[in-house]
């Protein structure tokens, strides 16, 4: 049992333990509060993703119980994010609602793999300027894609590229509606004066409460989510699998399409758990988050929703309201049940002018703008990345951004890695007469050792790896004549990998051909086993591979007097 207790979700290691009443009313408490945050978000991160506003309430209600219940943060709340809004949307425009529900279905299974193969800890190597990049990218897309119902255009579908849609913006900009922009300019000015002033009740509700009450109340023509969906269901659908008819030449692109959503999803709850941790001085199980995050939007598409994944914000509002257990999120899923089981005709009375409201606040808390701007005073390369990032978010795709994101982030950080893996010769100062040296307390210091004549030392500072192996190439044997031994200590090397190891061979090769004897010191622990294990302890000899460098000092000195 121990060895799977990283996989036992939060909800059961609480409820085994004994849940108090004390508990179960702050997280009924909290967990109404969230439900009341959660139902215009839901709604507007659905409707911006290019599907019914009832897919993203199925996918709060279902994914948000199922990740409270079966995941490994004790306060996480799961359920349509701003983050996928661009994703899905991009998604349903190439291959319609099935080929997302079945990226999404690939999605959940790459979920589950990262959790039960332990890769969750890995996720925390995605670079923090990369995050930063993105997620502003998906801050402007968000904003972007709200104008059109902000101002009330009349124009037919808005296109997915960022450019066309901007274009086509100004183009039916003079059909824009005054009713809706009145609306919409007022949603945000009471979101605003809510977070200033009343910031402990929620301004995502009390904005839409009171922009659908003047909008009933004084009959404005403006649309709301009935004219255009329909009234919302007031029941769940049954669960079926989505049909797979029709997605024949696509299934290279819905792969990936899963790929992206696991990996998106992964980064995003992740994040999510790490600060809900920071606020309740807790820690999540991050492989069982993501089980229970695989899980749940399995179940989320069987029910006809949308992906879903860790929500920072709601996340953060539970902690602040004051829950305690899992139970608070399995409950925020229950009362958004409730909401539309008895209030389904009234939800549906919601203007869209008001929910674009809500997501261009949304948009912009999500770009984290003063954090964006803070961050151009970081070294170039991370700089380079937040770029890269948010560039290809706006303009290309966030699957590209988030790839060629990776791949720069890696070789800035392969070449910051390479400067400290130096390659330093240290014979002139080793010459110099030891009591010139008298503040050196390190005995190993080389400096406190005489060098034999025609013997030359040089250090490796650092990871010998792939992005400087090259280093000893470059350290070819200038001496003239060439050193009868050459010293290569590698007491500062923490690893060496197969590119480092096949620079060592070149070089003792190189040696070899000069008539010069090469000699390591200062290998031990995992570099030594790793020597070992590739050969180069066989081929460079045991006897001339040393631990400390006064041995191998010692037989250089019997090697040079030889010659």
């Amino acid at each position: 049992m121990t060895a799977f207790h990283e996989f036992l979700p939060k909800s059961y290691l609480y409820l085994r333990s004994g849940y108090s009443t004390v508990f179960f009313k702050k997280d009924l408490l909290a967990g109404l509060t969230v439900a009341i945050i959660a139902l215009p978000l839901a709604m507007a991160f659905a409707i911006a993703s290019g599907v019914a506003p009832e897919k993203g309430l199925i996918t709060a209600i279902i994914a948000g119980f199922l990740i409270s219940a079966l995941g490994g943060s004790r306060v996480q709340i799961g359920g349509p994010t701003g983050a996928f809004v661009v994703i899905v949307y991009g998604i349903i425009q190439r291959t319609g609602y099935e080929g997302l529900a079945v990226s999404t279905l690939i999605a959940s299974a790459l979920l589950l793999m990262f959790g039960l193969f332990r890769l969750g800890s890995w996720i925390k190597y995605v670079p923090h300027p990369l995050i930063t990049g993105f997620t502003t990218g998906i801050a402007v897309i968000i904003f972007s894609s709200q104008m059109k119902d902000f101002f009330g255009l009349k124009m037919g579908v808005v296109p997915a590229d960022f450019v066309h849609k901007w274009i086509a913006y100004f183009q039916a900009f003079n059909t824009f509606s005054s009713p809706t922009l009145l609306v919409s300019v007022s949603t945000l000015g009471v979101i605003l004066f809510f977070r200033k002033f009343v910031p402990k009740i929620p301004w995502g509700i009390a904005a839409i409460v009171i922009a659908t009450s003047i909008c009933v109340l004084f009959q404005l023509p403006v649309e709301t989510i009935q004219s255009k969906f329909g009234e919302i269901p007031r029941s769940l659908p049954w669960p079926e699998l989505p049909s797979f008819s029709g997605l024949s030449g696509k299934w290279g692109e819905i792969f990936t399409d899963g790929v992206t959503i696991a990996f998106l999803g992964a980064i995003e709850s992740l994040l999510s758990a790490v600060i809900a941790d920071g606020m309740i001085g807790g820690r999540h199980k991050s492989n069982c988050e993501l089980i229970g995050q695989g899980i749940a939007n399995f179940f989320s598409v069987l029910f006809g929703g949308i992906p879903a994944t860790g929500a920072i914000a709601r996340t953060a509002a539970n902690v602040k309201t004051g829950a305690e257990t899992p139970v608070a999120g399995m409950l925020h899923a229950v009362f958004l049940f409730l909401i539309i089981l008895f209030f389904a005709p009234i939800v549906s009375q919601i203007p869209l002018a008001a929910l674009s409201a809500v997501l261009v606040m949304v948009a912009w808390n999500m770009s984290e703008i003063d954090h964006f701007v803070r961050l151009f005073k970081a070294p170039f390369g991370d700089v380079a990345t937040m770029l890269t990032a948010f560039l290809l978010t706006v303009f290309v795709d966030i699957t590209v951004a988030i790839s060629l994101g990776m791949v720069l982030a890696s070789f800035f950080f392969m070449k910051k890695m390479s400067e400290f893996s130096k390659t330093v010769q240290l014979t002139k100062l080793f010459k110099e007469p030891r009591q010139e040296f008298p503040e050196r307390t390190d005995p190993d210091a080389i400096e406190n050792k005489i060098v034999p004549p025609n013997v030359e030392v040089y250090e490796i500072n650092g990871p010998f790896f792939f992005g400087v192996a090259d280093m000893l190439k470059d350290l070819t044997i200038v001496f003239t004549p060439p050193p009868k031994v050459f010293i290569l200590r590698m007491r500062h090397v923490p690893m060496i990998d197969a590119s480092g190891m096949h620079a060592l061979k070149e070089f003792f090769q190189r040696c070899q051909r000069e008539k010069t004897t090469l000699l390591l010191s200062g290998v031990h622990g995992q570099t030594a086993a790793d020597l070992k294990r590739f050969g180069l302890t066989k081929l460079i000899g045991e006897e001339h591979i040393f631990p400390h460098i006064d041995k191998a000092l010692a037989r250089a000195a019997i090697i040079s007097s030889s010659h």
